[in-house]
């Protein structure tokens, strides 16, 4: 097809209209096919994921992530296409539908290469304040606690190498990009890191009838809480060096779900 010119947003768009258009194969990638087991160990940066929507494309953008190439609505194309540098594609509705496979397509959906992360001793280097996560492999979980962590301030995310990706597709709509504001680090050592961070008081949210009321706690300067698995919560190794915290409950419930747990105490352990 001829590309269109958007004067509007000075934008040279490809419209095509075919959705097996051998171009929009790159947005049909899964989750392993964007980013593969070692991708995603990768602290240098290795891989692609997949941002969908205006607002998840901007912050994207914001946090200089590098663009592969995008998909836009060719009938309302996003301002932010604009600041793409990069291949942007437009289709109709029935096209965009086929192509990001949602039934409602979003006006703009963009390939980026996945950005190096720091490591657990960089990331907590500059931190006063974090979340750490043990085997929360659902990533809706993930993509609302990184959003209740960014929106209560505090200032980065751990997790062990058996959770979910912050980069998900899931993980990122439901967090609304503000992974890119939360800084995250990944581990398959997660215990003998924890140990090595300096200064942070460890509390490990658990039900377990020994642990001590959130309510009743005065954190200090340096704190990580840490959130295990809705099924069987933390791994006694890491229960080991942490203090045990609870939510309190009312009778007959023992817990919350990890991402509303994890609300409740990143407001409670504030600083």
């Amino acid at each position: 097809m001829t590309p269109k010119n958007y004067l509007q947003t000075e934008l040279t768009v490809i419209e095509v209209e075919d959705p097996d258009d051998p171009r929009f194969r790159q947005f049909r990638l899964n989750e392993r096919g964007l980013a593969s087991r070692a991708d995603k160990r990768d602290d240098a940066g290795a891989g692609l994921f997949l941002a969908e929507g205006d607002l998840v494309v901007e912050r994207a953008v914001a946090a200089g992530c590098r663009p592969l190439a995008a998909l836009v609505d060719i009938e309302r194309v996003p301002a932010i296409a604009a600041a793409l540098d990069c291949p942007v594609y437009g289709g109709g509705h029935k096209v965009r539908q086929v192509v990001s496979r949602l039934g409602v397509p979003l006006s703009i959906v963009t390939l980026f290469h996945r950005p190096p992360r720091p490591t657990v001793a960089d990331l907590a280097a500059n931190a006063s304040r974090l979340v750490v996560v043990e085997a929360v492999d659902n990533p809706t979980n993930i993509g609302s606690i990184i959003r209740n962590a960014a929106a209560l301030g505090w200032d980065g995310l751990i997790l062990d190498h058996t959770s979910a990706d912050p980069l998900a597709r899931r993980s990122l709509r439901v967090g609304m990009g503000t992974v890119f504001s939360l800084p995250h680090a990944r581990t398959s050592t997660l215990a003998a890191d924890l140990q090595e961070l300096d200064g942070f008081e460890l509390y490990a949210m658990t039900p377990a009838p020994d642990s001590i009321p959130l309510n009743t706690v005065r954190p200090g300067p340096r704190v990580a809480v840490l959130i295990g698995s809705e099924r069987s919560g933390l791994s006694e190794e890491v229960l080991a060096i942490s203090t045990p915290v609870q939510i309190p409950m009312a009778e007959g419930v023992d817990s919350l779900n990890a991402a509303a747990a994890t609300a409740v105490a990143c407001y409670a352990l504030r600083s």
